[in-house]
């Protein structure tokens, strides 16, 4: 009977918190800001080479420089994200996002490069308190019927703001010849950017709470439960580097979302090869693959929250990425800028309607360990793959052509799908629910 009463009042402390859709939604803004800030220069990188008067991969290096910071900064973080809690990470998150872009408008001269780089660091930094949030957000204030969902939204903020980064440049920024009328054009999206940033910082300080008062469901109520004393970070690590499926999947995301940012980083340089002057068109094509990419993170969300089959799921979108990234690398050259929107788009529908697939799948796969830690090794392995495809495929565009740096992609996902399929499918977080619910 005493068991009992302890399940029932455990049961009857279980209740959804309105404030979960505001948490989310201003994370999704912020990151979104952060995102935008990645790719701004990616996608004008002929504008920013003759303004700077610097080389394309310099301005390569202003993307890359995101996944670089990342890689050594993820366990300082990730560990403050379990000892600190979401309010601390995501205050510093907003702020140094903020910081950086207000560094960005003392660029405003050819000479000043390092400050744009200095700025893009600052930014860069920011991105580490940002990528490992969507699934922890979504566990600490969702319940289990909407976790993949709201995983998915927190995802998709991040993903508009590339999405951004791809629209806005090339229309605010044209490419003219007079450096003094291309320095106003560039201050005006900084201090567009700075404002935004500084104005989501000031909401981050008045609305993002620790948690809510009460867990959203039975599994997070019982990590809740567990006393402090029986958590160890570094064991917690050395679980995850034991868990052979997580291996797996850690590597097959890394793979294919490592191929994502190569991809958005060369996009202005792969279609301004084919297509000359064609520089707002090329931000029109990026903003393509990431909204066609959001969708398929909305959808996938769902439909992960529907069925539960995340093996099945994970394998059918990274064979449609495999797909989707063939018939692009082959109709790119055709002469046809409709037919690479259309291609472009089935792309992205798949290959970024991957991202929270993966950061579910490895929640189910690694419960009751902390989603931040999963999810930021995650990340690790993506920038370390980003950062060799990025460096791999521009040194292969500039010597063989966009065709054979786009080969080397393919032949990346191919290798991702073969190891996705021999991940097993150990729900773990859904066995704990569901034990919860029959006891």
């Amino acid at each position: 009977p005493a068991a009992a009463g302890g399940a029932g009042d455990a049961a009857a402390e279980v209740r959804l918190s309105r404030l979960r859709w505001a948490v989310l939604l201003l994370f999704s803004s912020y990151s979104l800001c952060n995102a935008f800030q990645w790719i701004q220069y990616g996608s004008i990188n002929n504008v920013f080479v003759r303004f700077y008067d610097v080389s394309a991969f310099a301005i390569d290096w202003l993307s890359m420089s995101y996944m670089l910071i990342y890689i050594p900064l993820l366990f300082p973080v990730a560990w403050l994200l379990d000892k600190r809690g979401l309010r601390l990470i995501a205050l510093a998150g907003s702020a140094l996002n903020a910081v950086g872009a207000w560094v960005k408008l003392g660029s405003l001269r050819p000479h000043l490069f390092p400050v744009t780089v200095l700025g893009q660091v600052i930014c860069g930094l920011a991105q580490v308190f940002i990528l490992g949030m969507p699934s922890r957000i979504a566990s600490v204030w969702f319940g289990s019927h909407e976790v993949s969902t709201a995983c998915s939204i927190a995802v998709f903020g991040n993903q508009l703001g590339i999405a951004a980064g791809f629209l806005i440049p090339p229309v605010l920024i044209p490419n003219v010849e007079d450096v003094e009328k291309l320095a106003y054009h560039i201050s005006i999206m900084f201090f567009m950017t700075a404002g935004v940033a500084s104005a989501l910082f000031i909401l981050v300080i008045i609305v993002f709470k620790e948690k809510p008062p009460n867990p959203p469901s039975r599994a997070q109520a019982s990590i809740q439960s567990r006393p402090t004393a029986e958590y160890s970070y570094v064991q917690s690590i050395l679980r995850l580097l034991r868990n052979g499926n997580f291996l797996l999947l850690m590597v097959t995301y890394g793979l294919n979302v490592g191929c994502f940012y190569a991809l958005s980083t060369l996009l202005n340089r792969m279609v301004i090869h084919h297509y000359p002057g064609e520089e707002v068109n090329a931000g029109r094509i990026g903003l393509t693959i990431v909204l066609s990419g959001m969708v398929g993170a909305l959808i996938s969300g769902i439909w992960l929250d529907k069925t539960k089959t995340y093996k099945q799921t994970t394998l059918v979108v990274y064979i449609m990425s495999l797909v989707g990234m063939i018939v692009y690398t082959f109709t790119l050259s055709l002469g046809h800028l409709w037919v690479v929107f259309v291609t472009a788009g089935l792309l992205g529908f798949f290959m970024t309607g991957y991202l929270p697939l993966g950061f579910e799948f490895a929640a189910e796969l690694t419960y009751p360990e902390s989603e931040g830690t999963s999810s930021g090794l995650l990340n690790v392995s993506a920038q370390i793959f980003g950062i060799a495809f990025t460096i791999g495929q521009g040194q292969i565009m500039d010597r063989f052509g966009t065709k054979a740096g786009n080969l080397l992609l393919c032949s990346v996902l191919f290798l991702g799908t073969v190891m996705t399929a021999f991940i097993k499918s150990d729900l773990r977080r859904q066995q704990a629910n569901l034990e919860d619910e029959q006891t």
